[in-house]
C-alpha cells in the first residue's frame, strides 16, 4: 500500500490525486503540507486525510510516505521535488515541471540518482483517447499530416495576486495553460519543434494573458499553438481530422495507474525524463522569441 503526501492545499488536488486514490486499492492519500495551519487543518478534515503538516520539510520526514504530489505553484517544484526525492519519496509533479529547461534538468538527475520516479502530471497523456489518436497516425490512418493547431483557454481575471498572474510564481498563459497544448504537439509528432515565432499579450504585471506561437517539425510540418487566459469559455483542443468515440476513466485515473505501475515495477513513462526537459526547451525558447526572456 503506497501512501500519498500532497505538497500544497491545492484546489486541484481533489480531482487529480485525491479521488483517483480513493477509487483504487493499492494507494491512499494519508497526508498534506500547507504553510498555513488553519488552511490545512481545513483541508485535511474536508477531504478525510489523515494527517495535515504545517512544514513542508515534515511532510517530506514522514517515513510512511513514499509518493509525493507536488501541487505547489511552479517557482517551488524544483526545489522540494529535489527534496522530496532526496528523502527517498517519487515524485508526481505537477506542470510545467519547472520555471527552466535548466531547473528541469537538474530534476531529472536527482531522480536518477535516488533512484525514484519522478513524472510531470500531464495527465491526458496516458488517456486512451490520446493514445488511440497516437496509434491512428502510426497507421498512418490520418494520412500525410501537412499543419496541426493547439489551443488551450481559460478565463482567469486578472488579479495581481493570483499566482496565475504572478510572474515570478511561473504565471503566464504559456507556463499555466501552454505547456498543455505544447505537450500535445511534441507528443503527437514524436518530435520536437523549432519555434518560428511567438507573440504575447500582456497583463499590467508583463505576464502573458495569451501566447500565439509558430512552430515546425521536421518535414516541414507546420504547428500554431495559442493559450489564452483571459478567453472562456473553458476549451481545449487538437484539431485533428476524423471523429471516434471511446469509453474510459478520467484521465487522473489513468496517470495514477501508470505512475504506481512505474513505481511498483520500472514501467516507463511518457511524461518524466528527456520529454519533460524537451518540453522545458520549447517553454524556454518560446518566452525568448516573444522577447518575455532573454537568449
Amino acid at each position: 500500500m503506497h501512501k500519498i503526501g500532497i505538497l500544497g492545499a491545492a484546489g486541484i488536488a481533489p480531482r487529480s490525486i485525491i479521488q483517483p486514490a480513493r477509487r483504487r486499492d493499492d494507494c491512499v492519500i494519508d497526508a498534506v503540507a500547507s504553510r498555513r495551519r488553519a488552511a490545512v487543518e481545513d483541508y485535511a478534515r474536508l477531504h478525510g486525510i489523515t494527517k495535515g503538516y504545517s512544514s513542508y520539510d515534515e511532510l517530506l520526514s514522514d517515513p510512511d510516505i513514499t509518493i509525493i504530489y507536488n501541487a505547489l505553484p511552479p517557482a517551488a517544484h524544483a526545489e522540494w521535488s529535489i527534496k522530496a526525492l532526496k528523502a527517498g519519496k517519487h515524485v508526481l509533479c505537477e506542470k510545467p515541471l519547472a520555471m527552466t529547461a535548466d531547473e528541469a534538468e537538474v530534476m531529472v538527475e536527482a531522480a536518477g540518482t535516488a533512484g525514484r520516479v519522478l513524472a510531470e502530471a500531464f495527465h491526458d497523456r496516458y488517456h486512451p483517447v490520446f493514445l488511440h489518436l497516437l496509434a491512428r497516425k502510426a497507421s498512418r490512418a490520418l494520412g500525410e499530416i501537412r499543419a496541426l493547431r493547439a489551443e488551450f483557454h481559460v478565463d482567469i481575471p486578472f488579479d495581481p495576486h493570483n499566482i496565475r498572474h504572478d510572474p515570478a510564481q511561473g504565471g503566464g498563459a504559456m507556463m499555466d495553460l501552454g505547456c498543455y497544448p505544447l505537450h500535445w504537439l511534441r507528443s503527437f509528432m514524436g518530435q520536437e519543434p523549432e519555434i518560428l515565432s511567438a507573440h504575447a499579450e500582456l497583463t499590467p504585471l508583463n505576464v502573458d494573458q495569451r501566447m500565439e506561437v509558430a512552430m515546425r517539425f521536421a518535414g516541414g510540418v507546420e504547428a500554431q499553438l495559442v493559450a489564452d487566459i483571459a478567453s472562456p469559455p473553458f476549451r481545449g483542443l487538437l484539431r485533428v481530422e476524423g471523429e471516434f468515440t471511446l469509453a474510459a476513466g478520467t484521465t487522473y485515473d489513468y496517470q495514477l495507474a501508470a505512475f504506481v505501475d512505474a513505481v511498483n515495477n520500472g514501467a516507463s513513462l511518457p511524461t518524466g525524463g528527456q520529454d519533460a526537459i524537451g518540453n522545458m526547451k520549447a517553454l524556454d525558447a518560446i518566452y525568448i522569441a516573444s522577447g518575455l526572456r532573454a537568449s
